[in-house]
């Protein structure tokens, strides 16, 4: 499987083009402009999640920048 390399870190994320610009932050890993904040927003831009979901799945919703630990729509316990 191919995948496409990420444009420059000066491009912001997809994301950051549709949402309010009072809602767009900085990637919490590489510090591409994204959709960071309220509803719908993630500190990660999609080339920083893709990877995280790859190892986690589609459940997880958030990356906790400073402790790298993740958080899922699951409750399950580990």
């Amino acid at each position: 499987m191919t995948t496409t390399p990420p444009p420059p870190l000066t491009e912001p994320d997809p994301s950051a083009l549709t949402c309010p610009g009072d809602r767009v932050g900085l990637c919490s890993g590489r510090q591409r402009k994204t959709h960071k904040y309220g509803s719908g927003g993630s500190p990660l831009c999609q080339w920083c999640m893709a990877p995280v979901q790859s190892g986690w799945g589609s459940v997880v919703r958030y990356v906790h920048p400073h402790l790298n630990s993740v958080v899922t729509t699951s409750r399950r316990s580990r």
